[in-house]
């Protein structure tokens, strides 16, 4: 394939990326730029050059596959690139539209003008893989922009349309369309005029070290935990205290530092696994998804409504169905008013929040569901009321529909089981708020068809959710995990920690919020009927005598005032309760624990080992396909720090030897749970053979295929 395709009309010279999907800077791209650049300076009948993508985009950047190799620093390495279009000496513009991202953003700002359709979409998305631009986009950009602009856009690794930045240096000339013709136009209007180098340029600030300063103040407090944002202004910085090359070398020296660092390994990983997760057995090119135009969602509560606003956002029209009045105009009320609010910060129109409004129609009678091609069941958490509910929906649901569950943690077989169409059944947890978590786990059951599963993949990308395939299991992947990460936290204030210490310890290691003002947040009525549940299910289970007291007092969380904490009335901020620490004394003399000083170390090593250990039980039970999956549950839903790359992954980074072996010093603490600690055996196995979860599996020799069909 001719991965850049040259042609010469009129005295322009051509070179058409053709890199499909989206022209990443592979190093056969890299090649060819460079060669046909050279080609057209030595063509005496080439006045002017024109550096053009395909319909999808001008570039989306750097190829990060090939950063794992050696192919990423290969000569042509990209800045060279960037620095042989800007030493042309004809002119070369760059005529963008679609996508034009990361690394492809400074080719064309190596370019010496710039053409582009209003719609493209522009950005630095490096700060997301834990990086900065690193082919002197921190040094060429503020030069077009001004110094305000660059922080933002580069920090943030937001994207803008073209048609935002008309007003800059940025671009010669903004189109609505015609892209071609309007690079053709601007070069032949360029006539002999020697090439304009952004290098050249100053950059202008009438405070530029006050301003810088007070970037850094507010990334600092806004990217926690995070060093890539406040490199970027380092390296931003020095286009105003060093000359090009120097500010150029000073850019280059932090992507080295950066490219090599645990947090940039980390997010990485993320990226990767978010890609990765879309790939599931059975699901191929041949499998047709279903078409859904209509959505019914059955429970107006606070879960429902927000499922109803996450298909409303992305156009869907829903119909809210509830069993009864007052319930439903609850919901809808809920509704309009997150809207309206939406609408008084200016997070949408007017317009646009009254158009959201109408598409959610509101009834009581489960026949208005009859047209909908999905209907996603989010009532009480309770396998009779949804068995109820499912068959209820079985007999009003047209031929073809898909039956969703909303379930998080009950047994989504029996669940298709109560229809007379399990094929059309499957599991769409959706996280609380709904309509703001991005995590959507895809519970496949036993019978669930290989194209509802592609259907409802194809649906979260249109929702703006990340999806993550889980099998049918007690709390699937994530509720799952985070059912052992709550038990060993509980066990820890038996043993002397109290709820600020254990959420200080892991939010200091990363995590959003710690597990006490995580429940708080969620409601504590949740864990404890669950609990109730475990009890019933497995009578000989440890009861968690601390948390059960906190559920029969009421203390449900922010909802009523009080949980693990209390709140005033209004406020969020979550302040320690005497009554809390009465009830922990008060069981700790009951179990008669003496309580000692737990270090902030072993109270991570435990939250994050109980994940793990879970997790590898879950991975070796194909619940989960890989171990990336089980991360990216926990990045985009539990607030696991992104820098950390997910538990697995984190895992994996340890040593899964050293977590074995901590595991087994817990296991010795005369208050541990042994089987609590006991290891998974895929654990074990990889530990003992010194590999990680990212490590692909065995195959199987021929002999032991045939002894296992045997």
């Amino acid at each position: 394939m001719t991965v850049v395709k040259y042609k010469v009309e009129k005295g322009v010279a051509w070179l058409a990326m053709n890199n499909p999907p989206l022209n990443a800077l592979s190093h056969a791209l890299r090649q060819a730029i460079v060669a046909g650049i050279d080609r057209a300076g030595a063509d005496r009948a080439v006045q002017a050059i024109v550096l053009i993508g395909n319909d999808r985009a001008f570039s989306s950047g750097a190829d990060i596959k090939e950063f794992a190799g050696g192919e990423f620093y290969r000569d042509p390495f990209l800045p060279a690139v960037v620095a042989a279009l800007e030493a042309s000496a004809k002119p070369v513009i760059a005529a963008i539209g679609g996508v034009c991202m990361g690394g492809g953003f400074e080719v064309a700002l190596g370019c010496h003008y710039r053409v582009a359709l209003g719609d493209t979409k522009i950005s630095f998305p490096e700060v997301k893989l834990g990086l900065i631009p690193g082919a002197a986009g921190t040094q060429r950009f503020p030069r077009l922009v001004g110094l305000e602009t660059a922080v933002n856009m580069i920090v943030s690794g937001a994207t803008v349309p073209a048609a935002a930045l008309k007003d800059t240096a940025l671009f010669d000339v903004v189109v609505k369309d015609d892209l071609r013709g309007a690079a053709a136009e601007f070069a032949r209007r360029l006539e002999k005029k020697p090439p304009r180098r952004v290098r050249d340029l100053p950059v202008e600030h009438p405070q530029a070290e006050a301003f810088l300063q007070f970037a850094k103040q507010g990334v600092a407090t806004v990217a926690r935990g995070l060093s890539a944002p406040l490199r970027a202004i380092e390296a931003i910085a020095a286009t105003t205290t060093q000359d090009y090359d120097a500010g150029l070398a000073t850019e280059q020296k932090i992507f080295g530092e950066l490219m090599v660092s645990p947090e940039s390994k980390a997010m990485r990983h993320a990226f990767f696994a978010e890609r990765a997760a879309t790939k599931v057995p059975g699901i191929t090119e041949q499998t047709k998804p279903r078409e859904v135009k209509k959505v019914a969602v059955v429970g107006a509560g606070t879960m429902g409504g927000g499922i109803a606003m996450s298909f409303a956002n992305a156009g869907f029209p829903v119909t809210l169905l509830e069993a009864k009045q007052d319930a439903l105009d609850r919901g809808i009320a809920t509704i309009r008013k997150f809207y309206e609010g939406a609408a008084q910060k200016g997070k949408l129109s007017p317009g646009d929040a009254a158009k959201r409004v109408a598409l959610i129609t509101p009834s009581l009678d489960f026949a208005a569901a009859k047209e909908a091609d999905l209907i996603i069941e989010a009532v009480f958490e309770d396998l009779g009321v949804k068995k109820s509910v499912f068959q209820q929906i079985d007999k009003v649901a047209r031929k073809g529909a898909i039956l969703a569950t909303n379930t998080s943690t009950l047994d989504v077989d029996r669940i298709a089981a109560y229809t007379k169409r399990p094929g059309d059944v499957l599991g769409l947890h959706f996280f609380s708020p709904a309509n703001v978590m991005k995590l959507l786990e895809v519970v496949g059951a036993a019978k669930t068809r290989p194209d509802v599963l592609a259907t409802a993949l194809g649906l979260a990308r249109k929702i703006g959710k990340t999806a993550v395939v889980s099998g049918v299991c007690d709390g699937f992947i994530g509720n799952r995990m985070i059912n052992r990460y709550s038990q060993q936290a509980l066990l820890m204030l038996e043993e002397g920690a109290s709820p600020q210490q254990v959420d200080r310890a892991i939010e200091k290691f990363g995590f959003a919020m710690g597990p006490f003002r995580m429940s708080d947040l969620a409601g504590n009525d949740i864990s404890w009927h669950i609990r109730q549940r475990h009890y019933e299910e497995h009578p000989k289970q440890r009861r968690m005598r601390i948390a059960d007291r906190i559920g029969e007092l009421g203390r449900f969380g922010q909802k009523t005032g009080s949980g693990w904490y209390r709140y005033e009335p209004g406020k969020r901020d979550a302040l320690p309760d005497p009554v809390v620490e009465s009830i922990i004394k008060e069981e700790r003399a009951v179990l008669k624990i003496t309580p000692r000083k737990l270090a902030d170390a072993e109270i991570v090593e435990r939250l994050l080992y109980a994940l793990i250990n879970e997790g590898a039980r879950i991975l070796a039970e194909g619940i989960a396909l890989r171990a990336s999956d089980i991360d990216l549950v926990y990045l985009a839903g539990y607030g696991f720090p992104v820098q950390r790359g997910g538990p697995m992954f984190h895992a994996s980074q340890v040593g899964l030897g050293t977590v074995l072996r901590r595991m087994r010093e817990f296991a010795a603490n005369p208050h541990a749970d042994p089987a609590f600690w006991k290891p998974a055996p895929l654990i074990v196995k990889l530990a003992a053979a010194g590999k990680t979860f990212d490590d692909p599996p065995e195959k199987k020799s021929s002999q032991q295929r045939r002894a296992r069909r045997g």
